[in-house]
């Protein structure tokens, strides 16, 4: 039975983290707090108002025009340029079309979806059509898009989430028709012809490209950069090379080799497909850099790029863009830190490897006395992270603080990494005063779990178990782990509920230095998950994951962290 427990979190500050709250920029812990609030309803993070413009549509003399013109998969406003849809941390979706007009929300019922493609029009009829992936694995068509939304799709397929990236791909085959590639979290890369339809399955059975492709950190389908006719894919790795694959036309290898592009893209956290942006007839890219501004790179038509020119700003509040390359994973996004009075504050990540300004989560001091608190992904599979307190042996969840039930009195830890299984559910680890851990799988509801599951004992070796989402860069769910004398171990997930971790990682040295160890989630915008690092000096640090399986090396967030008791 779901209760309630009272005297916990006053009503007028509600623990709004799953609602969120505006963002006004980055500050440090020290800055003087918000006045509290007097009603229950708090604001929504602010999308912030991003500028883009496309270049003029005329061609470019350094290449000549292509003989088949790389169509617009996306265009709802028929101008011949395609558009682009994007979620803000607000969790709305807006619809970018390049005019002066301010983006609005887009009208959709796409759910909690995790990524959005672009597969174009499949069906030939003059309208695109658009594909979500949700996070139990579903794929979703909805048919004949439009500039106010689509009502419900025609088709849904399970069982994608065997795939960590799905790339809307344009025309592999030579046949005119849509396709798309989808890829493994062990590199192997399959591509499912489009039939040619926007009604039933609209592809056919997968072929096998190839292996290997677990070396890219991004995969965009760029549709046609050389002027052939097919459409072709840019891939970059973790280390910051871009590579050109040309399409072949021929669905049984449909991939030319590779060929660099060059190095450098580390700077940018997204690189995404805009189709044809200036009227060449040469598909062209967009990226994203940490700091929100995007740049447009015009194709060459010979599989490589012009200078890059800049397009707009404001974009680092973007959490999905639609043809994006990057792993789609949101989980948490944000942190919480208890001050020694016992208040929570809340921040959420800004995509740009900042985090915002605190806000005010609870009432002074209501949480002094309270022992057992953690920080999960959402239980109930949102974009916000939900508190969790198991002081009496009910563990209580989120805003409402759900009863989860009794027997949590035993556990030491919780942790909230997110989707350790792979079925779109976010889960809890448990370790007991013994060092066992144990995997409770997530029902998605916000409050309930399955039979738990052993994972294994000596988990007491550990001072402090993190994690928010995927470190490695596969898609799936990680976690480290930190012993008492300072060294950090990576945990691979599996996405198995038996054994959802791989052997662990040697990470490194020296981590005793730090007093509290938190998992934000994706912090600068590139997909993976981070960390955050504050020492008994309340200096800060930001860990990125290098997509390796270890982290770049530490940027200081700011000081006066050491007001707090506790992150999480």
């Amino acid at each position: 039975m779901r209760t309630s427990r009272p005297g916990r979190l006053a009503a007028c500050t509600a623990l709004a983290l799953s609602a969120g709250m505006l963002l006004a920029g980055t500050a440090s812990a020290d800055e003087a707090p918000a006045a509290p609030k007097a009603t229950v309803e708090a604001a929504k993070p602010s999308v912030g108002k991003p500028s883009g413009a496309l270049p003029q549509r005329v061609h470019r003399s350094s290449a000549v025009a292509a003989a088949t013109a790389a169509k617009p998969r996306l265009d709802l406003n028929k101008d011949g340029s395609t558009d682009l849809l994007y979620r803000g941390v607000d969790n709305q979706t807006y619809l970018e079309t390049w005019t002066e007009k301010e983006n609005p929300a887009y009208a959709n019922s796409f759910g909690a979806y995790k990524d959005l493609i672009t597969p174009g029009d499949l069906d030939g009829n003059g309208t695109p059509e658009l594909l979500t992936v949700q996070p139990d694995g579903t794929l979703s068509l909805y048919a004949d898009v439009t500039s106010s939304g689509s009502n419900y799709p025609t088709w849904s397929g399970g069982g994608w989430n065997a795939y960590n990236k799905i790339v809307g791909a344009a025309d592999l085959t030579g046949d005119g028709k849509g396709d798309v590639l989808a890829r493994t979290p062990g590199g192997d890369l399959y591509l499912y012809p489009g039939k040619g339809v926007s009604s039933g399955d609209p592809f056919a059975g997968r072929i096998k490209v190839g292996g290997g492709w677990q070396g890219y950190d991004q995969l965009v389908g760029a549709n046609d950069m050389n002027g052939d006719g097919f459409g072709d894919v840019v891939a970059r790795t973790p280390g910051g090379d871009l590579y050109f694959y040309a399409g072949t036309g021929d669905a049984a290898a449909p991939l030319k080799s590779r060929v660099r592009i060059g190095g450098g893209w580390t700077a940018y956290n997204q690189i995404l497909s805009v189709d044809d942006g200036n009227g060449d007839g040469y598909a062209d890219l967009a990226a994203r850099s940490t700091g929100g501004t995007l740049y447009f790179y015009a194709s060459d038509g010979k599989g490589n790029f012009q200078s890059p020119a800049k397009m707009g700003t404001g974009w680092e509040y973007t959490q999905a863009f639609s043809g994006s390359g990057a792993n789609a994973t949101p989980v948490k996004n944000g942190i919480i830190g208890r001050d020694t009075r016992g208040t929570l504050w809340h921040y959420y990540s800004e995509y740009n490897g900042q985090l915002s300004q605190r806000f005010r989560a609870s009432d002074d001091g209501v949480f002094a006395n309270s022992r057992h608190l953690a920080f999960a992904a959402s239980i109930s599979g949102g974009l916000y992270g939900d508190l969790l307190q198991w002081d009496d042996g009910h563990l209580y969840i989120g805003v409402n603080l759900s009863d989860a039930g009794g027997g949590w009195g035993g556990f030491n830890t919780l942790v909230g990494a997110g989707d350790l299984n792979n079925d779109g559910k976010n889960d809890l680890l448990a370790r007991d005063g013994s060092g066992t851990l144990y995997l409770y799988r997530g029902y998605g509801n916000g409050y309930q779990f399955s039979s738990r599951i052993k994972i294994g004992g000596g988990w007491n070796a550990y001072d402090r178990i993190v994690g928010a989402g995927d470190l490695t860069g596969d898609g799936l769910t990680d976690i480290v782990a930190r012993t008492g004398d300072g060294k950090l171990y990576l945990y691979p997930g599996t996405g198995v509920s038996t054994s959802p971790f791989a052997s662990r990682v040697y990470v490194g040295p020296g981590w005793q230095q730090f007093k509290s160890i938190a998992a934000p989630g994706d912090l600068n915008g590139d997909g993976r998950a981070d960390l955050i690092a504050t020492n008994s000096r309340g200096e800060a640090f930001r860990y990125e994951s290098n997509g390796y399986g270890g982290f770049k090396s530490r940027v200081k967030l700011g000081d006066g962290w050491n007001t707090y008791r506790d992150l999480f």
